[in-house]
């Protein structure tokens, strides 16, 4: 999957919802991550999570969830409420 692709992906996750790094890269997590590594925030990188609802980054990025409303148990997202099913995602 191309980095094109990896970045569609993130840009079609609306607002009050979440992904996870394998949602966006299926088979690659860690190059969604370097993808994401080398944007800027002209994507919505905070609305990707790890596959159990922990934060790569933290409190910034809480904080940017938690003002679109995604729920959270504790110190992770509430994946069941949040993710967006990964068929969702555009790869324009």
């Amino acid at each position: 999957m191309a980095a094109r692709a990896v970045l569609a992906r993130i840009r079609s996750v609306p607002e009050g919802y979440v992904t996870t790094y394998g949602d966006v890269s299926p088979g690659a997590p860690r190059f969604a991550g370097s993808v994401l590594a080398s944007t800027g925030d002209e994507v919505p990188w905070h609305r990707v999570v790890r596959s159990d609802g922990t934060l790569a980054q933290g409190a910034r990025q809480r904080a940017l969830l938690e003002a679109e409303g995604i729920p959270f148990r504790r110190e992770r997202v509430d994946m069941r409420e949040a993710r967006i099913p990964p068929e969702a995602l555009r790869s324009d």
